[in-house]
């Protein structure tokens, strides 16, 4: 069993930045592909990033590429990600999650999900 809580979201104008954490019991970056999902309001879920240790790879969403970076520090079993040039357009409720499929960017291929932060991006 894995438990996902993340952190570090909050309001910001745009061109700001934030980091995100998701703090895991057990190993969660060794055993998971473990991804940044959101979902904003009337919106359905949708994949953000995701990294790996097993082919030492992550994934980013075309809108987030160049400006959302995922990585992970294994001694403290925490995945981050640092959000900068934030835009309106990334106001949602940020998620972690830990699967088994490797690169899923769907989120019927998580198992393990956190609560959700909010990022609330202002013009």
């Amino acid at each position: 069993q894995v438990q996902l809580v993340e952190s570090g979201g909050g309001l910001v104008q745009a061109g700001d930045s934030l980091r995100l954490s998701c703090a895991a019991s057990g190993s969660l970056v060794t055993n998971y592909f473990v991804a940044w999902f959101r979902r904003a309001p009337e919106k359905e879920r949708e994949f953000v990033a995701g990294i790996t240790r097993i082919i030492r790879g992550s994934y980013y969403d075309d809108s987030v590429k160049g400006r959302f970076t995922i990585s992970s520090d294994n001694a403290k079993n925490t995945v981050y990600l640092q959000m900068n040039s934030l835009k309106p357009e990334d106001t949602a409720v940020y998620y972690c999650a830990a699967g088994t499929k490797l690169a899923a960017l769907s989120d019927k291929d998580y198992k393990f999900w956190g609560r959700g932060t909010q990022v609330t991006v202002s013009s």
